[in-house]
């Protein structure tokens, strides 16, 4: 057996336990699924001992036992009750105590949808759902009836989310923010693609944080910053040390306005790639590396050098990819005054790419979709997604703090 085979599945269920269950589910005709299949039983079980822990721990001992010292309250007897989980009803007794004081966590009271069951309505309505379809659905797969009306409780849940999460405090300084924008399709009566445009900082210990998302129409510019970076300003970001962007308009004088010592840099990546848009294919794998070593010079005098040299082998082939960079040079240079580890997390914005998950068609007119909510011009990130984020994008220990040292 591998130690694949040894570990539990979904939450410590053991490998060779789950194999018997099933093998014994198929010798006696269980189904799998279903109101009266493997899952929805092993569910039940769960809950049951749940429950049943839940009050031996209100009480202060297990069913059977006495108590060391009387408390005037006991258990006393039980309640049906019927929940929809993500595998179908379930129904379950729940202890009572004589006292009615018992709160039990797993299946609360007056709840009849147990924990992950409002996520699937969630996650149905982002999709693009309707609430009919979200219906049929749920009828299908859990052989569950839900009304329209609790769909659409369960999804207004969802603007208390979005408005905490769009108002909460940041940190004070980001040594690091970058800002890009991604372009989605959106469908306002016809698919258009319209940019999204996204803040991350990483904070001082090296962990991201997505700042905010912004809807845009692809014509912003120095005013439309302005509102978005003092909106972050208000939330608390007083200072920022070095902001990585790209080809916004307006971007880097509102940088300069609401973050007067921020060092603006150019995005080293989008600046590789903008070359290219004017070379020949066949031409690509040679300017790559020649650029390559531009921005990978151990500092500002050597990148000049080896601009120059550059410029000698290819100015006169492509003289617009020569302007470009002598455009960019200021913005291009900051980050070759910093040590490797800390080139690496600022001198390009791609990680809001290889974050984003933001390319399907986005229904405007259901305001909540995709994860995100667009009306208001402003895009939501729920908070499961932004720690998801935390883990999968954190940086260096101690990398960015040497940034404010």
């Amino acid at each position: 057996m591998t130690n694949d085979d040894k570990g539990g599945i979904a939450g410590g269920l053991d490998v060779q336990l789950a194999a018997e269950l099933i093998d014994k589910a198929k010798a006696e005709g269980v189904s799998l699924v279903g109101p009266d299949g493997l899952l929805a039983g092993i569910t039940k079980t769960v809950l049951q001992a749940a429950l049943e822990a839940e009050m031996s721990e209100h009480l202060g001992y297990d069913r059977g036992e006495r108590p060391a010292e009387p408390t005037g309250n006991h258990r006393n007897g039980t309640s049906s009750k019927t929940v929809a989980t993500e595998i179908g009803p379930v129904g379950v007794q729940v202890p009572r105590d004589r006292a009615g004081e018992f709160e039990p966590q797993i299946v609360p009271k007056h709840a009849r949808r147990v924990a992950g069951f409002d996520e699937s309505i969630i996650s149905l309505y982002a999709k693009g759902l309707t609430t009919g379809e979200i219906r049929a659905h749920l009828a299908e797969i859990y052989q569950v009836e839900v009304s329209r009306d609790l769909i659409s409780r369960v999804t207004d849940k969802v603007v208390e989310e979005m408005e905490a999460w769009r108002a909460r405090p940041l940190d004070s300084v980001y040594p690091v923010v970058l800002i890009d924008a991604l372009y989605v399709r959106i469908r306002e009566g016809q698919v258009a693609n319209r940019p999204i445009y996204v803040a991350v900082g990483i904070d001082c210990h090296g962990e991201r944080d997505v700042l905010g998302l912004w809807v845009g129409t692809g014509g912003e510019g120095a005013k439309h910053w302005m509102t978005v970076l003092a909106e972050l300003r208000n939330r608390g970001v007083a200072d920022v040390c070095i902001a990585c962007c790209d080809g916004l308009k307006g971007l880097p004088e509102a940088i300069e306005e609401i973050w007067p010592q921020a060092t603006v840099q150019q995005c080293v990546v989008h600046l590789v790639r903008s070359s290219l848009r004017y070379a020949s294919k066949a031409h690509w794998s040679r300017l790559t590396r020649a650029m390559r070593q531009i921005y990978t010079a151990p500092t500002e005098a050597a990148a000049q050098q080896r601009f120059t040299e550059f410029e000698t082998d290819w100015g006169e082939r492509y003289p617009a990819i020569i302007r470009l960079w002598r455009d960019a040079w200021p913005t291009f240079v900051p980050f070759l005054a910093f040590p490797a580890e800390i080139r690496k997390v600022i001198y390009t914005t791609n990680a809001i790419v290889i974050w984003s998950r933001l390319d399907s068609v986005v229904h405007v007119d259901q305001g909540f979709v995709s994860g995100r909510d667009l009306r208001g011009g402003r895009g939501y990130l729920p908070l499961s997604s932004t720690r998801i984020f935390r883990r999968k994008h954190a940086c260096s220990a101690g990398g960015d703090a040497r940034l404010v040292a």
